[in-house]
């Protein structure tokens, strides 16, 4: 009989050269003297498969919180919190996690530590005729980082614009300036004025006649800061739309190069080096965030702003739309489909506690999403006491909040250097530990399914951050922003909620939650309760249905700040969305005329399990578990 274990501090233990001599107590009262070796990271010899572990379980924690919390939950949570009825808003948005998000996060967790493989081998093994999901989760994977890796360009560029005593954005004699542009205090408490005359601060000796029926607010005028993003650094006026996209602006060509040359140095060498990396890129936003908090919190209109995010409106909850946000929301921002959950777990020990893990990662994401609303309610209420404006006409979601609004605000502070270096620097970390999550499943993805590459890793990822960065110079044209934005809009939306839709259908009827619950089984030592087996089977699927088919009946043509993209260009949006959702079928299908026999065995066949889950189970129970899993198994 073959019995290991991972040692747990504390134990009574006698040390014998690096080695550990324990004596367990088994059930019938009889002992058993058992020597242990440490488990220090680096391959798994003792799941057998030679497969690399986590030098330490801090670095997956880190790294699978610096994947869920990205710029997302900065710039479009607390807006939503806000828009949809302040504190009301949490009712839905925790029921849906409790109901769909959390559910689907721990699946997917669990799938990848237990299988241990990246998505693509993953799904062949689980349900070969359900393949199509590893190879749609991947390609969904591969193209919002065209797009995401973008926007993380952007921040890179506005940290290097802010090492100067005079930040960029802050004035209106700039060459990309129009005559709208202003940078002061416009008094919008003006109403019922046929004519007037505003003189805009900051443009000297300039007034302008605005004929205007109701002067409440003055909607011609720009902010610098918004000049400056679309007109100074993307120059977003000379582009005549989506198909004259204009010329490449090399100073985003080197921010993007950036980027890539971070993300390459960070995941060249596998876990090993972005897990070293993450303990910066996933702390340091929570460092900023406190200061930005205690900062926030002495400006002028600070606690009216945070009365603006929390106000409770409970007649918002009425409406169906609040439900959607809360559900998209929710779904988006843990990240479940896009393969790096499964990849990144399925570098863990076979015995660790996954369940936990799950718990504890999914819950630091939502309380930042909450936690960050009070700092860009801070700032936008100090921004409204500014303007002398209502918060409704400040807030805003996306990058405008990042790019445009915040950025004003801090050129107001003293000491708006040392802000701005901060801020974006906390942007850019955001950024990259969710891009290095993307990358590395589709390099582990990739890797599994053909085992040559994992040789050659170093030459693979160069090949994969140079084909990025070829595609990505489109995005960094004049009309770059157009192409962000139709990528962000057809890369992920709809095609991610249909392969985790498909990926529920498979676990909980094709492979059967019977197995799945004797799988975890296997890792915790005790099966999930009967709120996981109703959630996977029925609630999560219906949780992504919802969202599937209220999305679509909403759906409107895409557009930018008046521009409404062309045809053509929706054709193309959608045909990306497409070529991953056709992926499912698509292989599904390919399998059915490649097996063999009649259509019921050929659907008994692919239907079949490969994962050798019985010979896993049956090791499992073999191994005394100490920590990390179960409570032990006896043997």
């Amino acid at each position: 009989m073959k019995v290991t274990a991972n040692i747990s501090d504390g134990d009574d233990e006698k040390q014998l050269d690096g080695a550990m001599e324990r004596t367990l107590m088994l059930k019938d009262g009889q002992k058993m003297e058992i020597t242990m070796l440490p488990h220090t990271g680096g391959t798994s010899e003792s799941e057998g498969d030679g497969r690399e572990t986590w030098a330490k379980k801090i670095d997956f924690l880190l790294s699978v919180i610096g994947f869920a919390v990205d710029l997302a939950n900065v710039w479009r949570f607390p807006y939503l919190c806000y828009k949809n009825g302040g504190g009301a808003f949490l009712i839905p948005y925790l029921m849906m996690l409790l109901l769909g998000g959390i559910p689907l996060f721990y699946m997917e967790l669990a799938l990848g530590q237990f299988n241990r493989t990246g998505a693509i081998t993953c799904w062949a093994n689980i349900c070969p005729l359900f393949k199509g999901i590893g190879w749609a989760v991947v390609l969904i994977a591969f193209y919002t980082d065209f797009f995401y890796n973008v926007v993380i360009a952007w921040c890179l560029h506005f940290f290097f614009a802010s090492f100067t005593t005079d930040l960029p954005w802050t004035s209106c004699d700039n060459d990309w300036n129009t005559h709208l542009c202003h940078d002061g205090r416009i008094d919008a408490n003006v109403t019922n004025v046929t004519q007037v005359n505003v003189t805009v601060v900051g443009v000297a000796d300039v007034t302008y006649n605005i004929t205007k029926a109701n002067f409440s607010e003055v909607d011609s005028f720009r902010s610098s800061a918004q000049e400056y993003f679309e007109r100074g650094m993307l120059s977003l006026h000379k582009s005549d739309g989506i198909f004259e996209v204009g010329k490449i602006k090399w100073q985003l060509v080197l921010c993007l190069l950036g980027v890539y040359l971070i993300c390459y140095f960070s995941l060249w060498k596998g876990i090993h080096t972005s897990g070293k990396v993450v303990w910066f890129t996933a702390l340091f936003p929570y460092v900023v965030l406190l200061i930005l908090l205690f900062r926030g919190a002495t400006l002028p209109g600070a606690a009216e702003g945070v009365k603006y995010y929390l106000l409770p409106s409970f007649a918002r909850l009425q409406n169906s739309e609040v439900w959607i946000d809360a559900a998209h929301q929710v779904f988006f921002s843990l990240g479940p489909g896009f393969g790096v959950l499964l990849a990144f777990s399925s570098y863990n020990p076979f015995h660790n506690n996954v369940y936990r893990d799950a718990l504890i990662t999914s819950a630091i994401n939502c309380l930042t999403s909450f936690f960050s609303g009070f700092i860009i309610f801070m700032i936008l209420g100090y921004m409204a006491h500014r303007a002398n404006k209502d918060i409704s006409k400040v807030a805003t979601e996306g990058p405008g909040l990042v790019f445009v609004v915040y950025p004003e605000a801090i050129s107001t502070l003293p000491g708006a250097t040392f802000w701005a270096i901060i801020f974006f620097l906390m942007l850019l970390t955001l950024g990259l530990d969710s891009s290095f999550g993307g990358s590395e499943a589709i390099i582990t993805a990739m890797a599994d399914e053909f085992p040559w590459l994992r040789s050659h890793r170093e030459i693979f990822v160069a090949v994969l951050f140079s084909l990025y960065f070829i595609v990505g110079l489109a995005s960094c044209a004049e009309g770059g922003l157009y192409v962000v934005t139709l990528m962000d809009k057809f890369a992920a939306g709809y095609s991610i909620l249909f392969a985790v839709f498909f990926e529920t259908l498979a676990i909980s009827w094709a492979y059967g939650l019977d197995r799945f619950t004797e799988d975890l089984e296997a890792m915790l030592g005790h099966k999930p309760g009967w709120y996981w087996y109703i959630c996977w089977k029925f609630l999560a699927p219906l949780f992504l249905l919802f969202i599937m088919v209220f999305g679509l009946v909403n759906y409107t043509p895409l557009t930018y700040d008046g521009y409404v993209y062309p045809v053509g260009a929706s054709i193309i949006g959608w045909s990306i969305a497409l070529s991953s959702i056709l992926c499912i079928p698509g292989f599904a299908i390919y399998s059915l005329i490649r097996a063999k026999g009649s259509l019921s065995k050929r659907l008994h066949y692919l239907l079949e399990p490969r994962n050798r889950r019985e010979l896993k189970i049956h090791n499992a129970r073999n191994t005394v578990r100490l920590n990390g899993g179960g409570q032990g198994a006896y043997v």
